[in-house]
């Protein structure tokens, strides 16, 4: 998995390159949050629940249909909280939460990612991976491991998605 801080970075520069008036303030930070939901499956560590689990991590958290039925729960729920239409508000939390599924089948490590929970217990990878998987230990990013981590997260997810947010930002303009 990437680091819960590079989960961020899609909603992130997605919301800074659309602006204020397409993204406001509220919905860029729902967003963000719900990129980083997905691990939060990592406490059933605590549980004694395997990892392979469909209930582990990277399981049913990271699934297609988490992805699609969690954004709908929170534009229910947080509708005027958001202040957005709510087709605009399920997009952009939709397209938040897909990503951290996508950002972890690209990694070079774990299980794979249960797109298919609960029709298959099946674990993907897409087809290249080219992040590094990040360490579970805060004191291993002081580890050349961790500098290579952090170095191909900037490469591969924050570069890419800062050229995305100058890009939509300068079209706006």
């Amino acid at each position: 998995m990437p680091t819960i801080l590079t989960h961020a970075a899609v909603p992130l520069c997605l919301g800074l390159g659309l602006g204020t008036k397409v993204i406001p303030p509220r919905l860029l930070l729902a967003g963000i949050a719900l990129a980083m939901v997905p691990d939060m499956d990592v406490l059933s560590f605590k549980l004694g629940v395997a990892y392979g689990n469909a209930f582990g991590h990277r399981g049913f958290t990271h699934s297609l249909l988490f992805a699609f039925v969690m954004p709908i729960l929170c534009v229910l729920i947080g509708r005027r909280w958001l202040k957005v239409s709510l087709t605009r508000c399920w997009l952009f939390l939709t397209v938040s939460l897909l990503s951290h599924s996508l950002l972890d089948s690209i990694t070079t490590g774990g299980k794979g990612v249960g797109w298919l929970w609960p029709w298959s217990d099946e674990r993907f990878f897409a087809p290249w991976q080219v992040i590094k998987v990040a360490p579970f230990a805060l004191s291993r990013y002081a580890t050349p491991y961790g500098h290579q981590v952090i170095f191909s997260e900037l490469l591969w997810v924050w570069l890419p998605g800062l050229m995305l947010m100058g890009m939509l930002w300068w079209k706006r303009r």
